[in-house]
C-alpha cells in the first residue's frame, strides 16, 4: 500500500523562489503547491488543506503576518504549522511572527538543507504526524484543571478542549511533565525544536508568553521564570 505524500503549501510572490522551494521539497518526496499572494493562500489553506506552509511575509493584497492571523484563528486550520519566510532579519520581525503563531522562522537566502531539515523537524513534531488512535496514550499530564497529551496533541484545560499550536503543546508538555526542573532556553530550544536552531532564544520567551497568555493564573500551578537562566513548572 503506498504511503500518501505530505503536502506543502509554498506561498511566495516570487515565482522563481516558490517553484525553487518545490523541486526541493518534491525530491525529498513532498506534494507541493504554490501561491502568489496571502488570498489565493487562505484558499489553497481551505480547498487543499495541506500538511505544512511555507509562508513569505512580504505578499500582495494581503501579507505574511494578516495571513498567519487568518490561519490561526480559522477551527479548520488554527493547528496548520507554518514557516516563515523573510528578508526581513531584526529581532523585532522574527518576534513578530512567533507572536503571531508561526513554528519557526527563517530568513531569506536560506540554505536548500536547512530549509528541507526545518521541514522535517516541524512536520515530526506535528499533530498531523502524531500516533494512531488505538496507541495507548501513555505520554500524558494530568494536573488540577489541566491535561497534556501528548500522543493525542490534546490540550484540556478547567473542563474544555484547548487549542494550541505543536510548539506550544510540546513546550507546554516538557515542563509540566518535569515539575521543579529548571530549564535553560538552549535546552528548551534543543529538546522542543529537536536541531540546531538558528536563532535567538527570544523564541522560547515568545512561545511561553502565548503559553501564559492562554492559560492565565492557576493556584496550583504556574509557569515560573528564573531569572538569567530559563523557566521551570511550579506545582503547589
Amino acid at each position: 500500500m503506498s504511503v500518501a505524500k505530505q503536502k506543502i503549501l509554498i506561498v511566495d510572490d516570487d515565482s522563481n523562489i516558490a517553484e525553487l522551494i518545490s523541486l526541493y521539497l518534491i525530491k525529498e518526496c513532498y506534494e507541493t503547491q504554490t501561491a502568489g499572494d496571502g488570498e489565493a493562500a487562505l484558499a489553497a489553506v481551505r480547498s487543499w488543506q495541506p500538511d505544512l506552509m511555507l509562508l513569505d511575509l512580504m505578499l500582495p493584497r494581503m501579507d505574511g503576518y494578516q495571513v498567519c492571523r487568518e490561519v490561526r484563528s480559522s477551527p479548520d486550520s488554527a493547528d496548520l504549522p507554518i514557516i516563515m519566510l523573510s528578508a526581513k532579519g531584526e529581532i523585532f520581525d522574527k518576534v513578530l511572527g512567533l507572536e503571531m503563531g508561526a513554528d519557526d522562522y527563517m530568513e531569506k537566502p536560506f540554505d536548500s538543507k536547512e530549509l528541507v531539515a526545518r521541514v522535517k523537524a516541524v512536520l515530526r513534531r506535528s499533530h498531523r504526524q502524531s500516533a494512531p488512535a488505538d496507541q495507548p496514550e501513555g505520554r500524558s499530564v494530568r494536573l488540577p484543571d489541566l491535561t497534556v497529551n501528548l500522543d493525542s496533541y490534546a490540550v484540556t484545560y478547567r473542563g474544555r478542549p484547548l487549542d494550541m499550536p505543536p510548539k506550544e503543546l510540546e513546550l507546554l508538555y516538557c515542563l509540566a511533565s518535569n515539575p521543579g526542573r529548571v530549564y535553560t532556553r538552549e535546552q528548551l530550544l534543543d529538546q522542543i525544536w529537536g536541531y540546531e536552531y538558528v536563532g535567538d532564544t527570544r523564541t522560547v520567551d515568545v512561545h511561553i508568553k502565548r503559553l501564559r497568555e492562554k492559560l492565565g493564573d492557576h493556584p496550583a500551578w504556574r509557569i515560573a521564570t528564573i531569572w538569567g537562566i530559563g523557566y521551570k513548572f511550579e506545582v503547589q
